[in-house]
C-alpha cells in the first residue's frame, strides 16, 4: 500500500488535491482517505471534506482528531493504527493533514512539515499529479505483517498449505536494566543491490519442497523503540518446512542484504558496523 500525506493551510486546496488524486488512483486500485480534524466533524454532511473524498471515488474515509477519536466508527484510534488496519485492503491511502507524521508528503504553499517531503506546490488545484505520483511510487510501500500474511493467502498454491509461519523483528529498547535505553534505529541500504539480494533469497526459499510462498520486508529510515523493523512470512505445507524457512530467511536476510544500522541511545549514536 502506498501512503501519501497532503498538508497545507486551510485555503491551500488540500481537499481539492485529495479529490484529484483519488479520482486518478481509483482507476488503478482501491483508495481510502484519512482526514485530520481539529474538532468533531459531521462526516455525513453534504459538502464536508470526507464526503468529497467519497464522491471522488474513495472506498472508505476516516476522520481522526488529535485525541485519537475515529469518527467513522466511534473507536479510539491513532494514525498509525488506522494505516495498519487499512493496509491489507487498500492499494492507496491519502492522508489530509498530519504535517508531523512520518509519511511521504505533498506540501502546499508555505506550510511547514516534517520530512519526508516529496513534493511542494503552491495550491492543490494546480498541482502536477504526474510529478506527485512518480515521486510517491519511488517511496517504499507501507507494509505490515498483516499485509504480507494476506498476500501469501492469495497465492495459487494456498490450497496445499497447512501452515503460515512469521517472524517480526522490532527495535529493542534495552538489552538489560543497566543498558542505556535506545531511542531509535536508522536504517540505510544500497537499493538496487538490496532488492536483488532480497529477490534471490525469496527465490531460494520458495524453491524448497513444501514451501509455496515467501514474503520479506525490511524497513528503512527511522524506526523508533518498540516499533517493528523486519518481517518474514512463509506459506508452507507443514509447520516443519515453515519454521525452518522462517529461521533461514531472517538469518540470511541479516547476513546477505546490505543494510546499515545507526543506533541512537540516550547517551550516544553510532553505526553498528563501526563497532
Amino acid at each position: 500500500m502506498q501512503v501519501l500525506g497532503i498538508v497545507g493551510h486551510s485555503d491551500s486546496g488540500k481537499t481539492t488535491l485529495v479529490e484529484r488524486l483519488t479520482q486518478r488512483l481509483s482507476g488503478t486500485g482501491r483508495v481510502a482517505t484519512v482526514k485530520h480534524c481539529t474538532h468533531a466533524p459531521d462526516v455525513d454532511t453534504d459538502g464536508k471534506d470526507t464526503v468529497r473524498h467519497r464522491d471522488a471515488g474513495a472506498a472508505e474515509t476516516v476522520a481522526l482528531t488529535d485525541d485519537g477519536e475515529w469518527y467513522a466508527t466511534g473507536q479510539s484510534r491513532t494514525l498509525d493504527e488506522t494505516l495498519d488496519d487499512l493496509s491489507p485492503d487498500y492499494d492507496y491511502v491519502l492522508v489530509e493533514g498530519y504535517s508531523d507524521a512520518n509519511i511521504p508528503k505533498v506540501v502546499l504553499g508555505d506550510r511547514e512539515a516534517a520530512d519526508p517531503v516529496i513534493h511542494r506546490t503552491p495550491h492543490g488545484a494546480d498541482a502536477d499529479l504526474d510529478d506527485i505520483l512518480t515521486a510517491m511510487e519511488e517511496r517504499d510501500p507501507y507494509i505490515t505483517l498483516e499485509t504480507l500474511v494476506a498476500d501469501v493467502k492469495r497465492d495459487p498454491d494456498e490450497v496445499y498449505s497447512g501452515a503460515i509461519a512469521t517472524f517480526t523483528g522490532r527495535v529493542r529498547a534495552q538489552e538489560g536494566p543497566e543498558d542505556p535505553p535506545t531511542e531509535l534505529l536508522e536504517f540505510e541500504r544500497y537499493d538496487e543491490v538490496a532488492a536483488e539480494k532480497m529477490a534471490a533469497l525469496r527465490r531460494d526459499l520458495e524453491a524448497r519442497d513444501g514451501v509455496y510462498a515467501v514474503r520479506l520486508h525490511h524497513k528503512t529510515g527511522v524506526v523508533d523503540a518498540g516499533e517493528d523493523i523486519v518481517f518474514v512470512v512463509i506459506l508452507a505445507g507443514h509447520r516443519t518446512e515453515a519454521f525452518r524457512a522462517v529461521e533461514d530467511g531472517i538469518n540470511r536476510l541479516k547476513e546477505e542484504v546490505p543494510l546499515f544500522k545507526k543506533e541512537v541511545t540516550v547517551d550516544e549514536e553510532f553505526w553498528a558496523h563501526e563497532r
